[in-house]
């Protein structure tokens, strides 16, 4: 489904050369929940933002459904984007717009119909299941209903990849476990791939299927989660597994 392959990312500093990402590789199966996990400053966001070209590699590959991505002129990359949903931690919602309208914003960009656009939103907000809250606005939303809006935008235009970069580190505990009851939820009925960044093993023991463990713009092993459970083989990745 998704493959990097190689990927170096590299930002002037200062100080000098900060190499967020050396020579990064991962596949993501389709229908999978996929965990990119890590310390904060590990390369795990750059990596998750890097798949749908918010952070552009230097080098290496982005293959979705086996077409390079750094390959693409502008236009078909647009057409690529409309594949990938994005999810963020702190929202991005419109505020002088109600939640319907939130969640119609991409599809005007799309250039749907009105009346597709409508039928859309109404389908999605069932699936997040927050339908009455169509003609509220972001600011009389709680955190946990705000993401739910979040996630429904993401996911309006059929997208057959979400991204989520830590969606819920702002959210208080009870609201987490909400949210990833959303997101599994979403993989389970409509079979969508899911590609998630995040730090806390909660996260990846409840949702992901398999995990690459970030450190230091590399990835120090790939495993798979079983119940819950990962066995990772380095002293870093038992820490991490320990600590988090």
């Amino acid at each position: 489904m998704i493959r990097v392959e190689s990927i170096s990312k590299t930002y002037a500093t200062r100080e000098g050369p900060l190499h967020a990402l050396r020579d990064v590789s991962f596949h993501v199966p389709q229908g999978k929940v996929y965990g990119l996990i890590g310390l904060s400053g590990a390369g795990k966001s750059t990596a998750l933002r890097a798949i749908n070209l918010l952070e552009r590699p230097e080098s290496g590959k982005i293959l979705l459904e086996n077409e390079d991505l750094l390959t693409k002129n502008v236009q078909e990359l647009r057409v690529f984007r409309q594949k990938i949903g994005m999810i963020f931690q702190h929202f991005n919602l419109l505020s002088n717009r109600t939640v319907a309208q939130n969640i119609a914003f991409p599809l005007e960009i799309a250039g749907w119909e009105k009346r597709d656009i409508n039928e859309r939103v109404s389908e999605v907000l069932e699936l997040v299941r927050i339908p009455d809250k169509a003609n509220a606005y972001p600011a009389s939303l709680s955190g946990g209903q705000k993401q739910r809006v979040a996630i429904a935008r993401s996911i309006a235009n059929h997208p057959q990849v979400l991204l989520a970069d830590e969606p819920t580190s702002a959210l208080d505990p009870l609201i987490k476990n909400d949210i990833l009851a959303c997101l599994a939820d979403l993989n389970q009925r409509l079979g969508l791939t899911i590609v998630i960044a995040a730090h806390e093993m909660k996260v990846i023991r409840r949702l992901c299927h398999e995990v690459s463990l970030f450190k230091d713009g590399q990835v120090v092993e790939e495993l798979d989660v079983v119940d819950g459970k990962i066995a990772p083989q380095s002293d870093f990745g038992k820490l991490f597994v320990e600590e988090f």
